[in-house]
């Protein structure tokens, strides 16, 4: 069982509990989100292991806490749990930099140069395996830090109380 202070979703309710006192206990939220207390209590304290994604999207909306999606998706979810999905809370200007270095000319060219090796021989061969390899983790860090500046913007637009999807 987890540690229901440690609880992502728990954590969630009592940061939006600052903002919206129905929170502030799982009855109310429960009630605002429409699912029973006990649906609430289980899923605060880890017991309940499939929590539906419908009611990760609900948390999320009710609680202005995007973040619950991206967790979802790249802990519980077995197809994300194989996926770059962003799960960093970093200060927007960390993530920026750590995007635009990715995005710098010469992590590009090389991204570039990869793709047409094996454009050229039309599969991957072993000469151009390494290079392949590196392309995909590249694109992988890419996609990652590209997620979590969206992330980040997603939150900005929640603490204000904006739905940006």
């Amino acid at each position: 069982m987890e540690n229901e202070n440690n609880n992502i979703y728990f954590k969630a309710r009592k940061e939006a509990a600052e903002k919206n006192d129905r929170l502030l206990s799982r009855e109310g939220a429960a009630e605002q989100l429409g699912f029973s207390t006990s649906t609430l209590t289980n899923y605060e304290l880890g017991l309940t292991k499939n929590i539906p994604p419908e009611s990760i999207v609900m948390m999320a909306n009710e609680y202005h806490a995007p973040h619950l999606t991206y967790h979802y998706c790249s802990n519980e979810c077995p197809i994300g749990r194989s996926m770059p999905i962003p799960t960093n809370h970093a200060r927007l200007s960390a993530l920026t930099v750590q995007t635009y270095k990715l995005l710098c000319v010469d992590a590009l060219e090389a991204a570039k140069a990869s793709m047409l090796d094996v454009l050229v021989d039309e599969r991957v061969t072993e000469s151009n395996e390494e290079a392949v390899l590196g392309l995909i983790k590249y694109i992988e860090s890419l996609t990652k830090s590209l997620g979590e500046l969206r992330l980040a913007y997603h939150k900005m637009f929640a603490d204000e109380g904006r739905k940006v999807w």
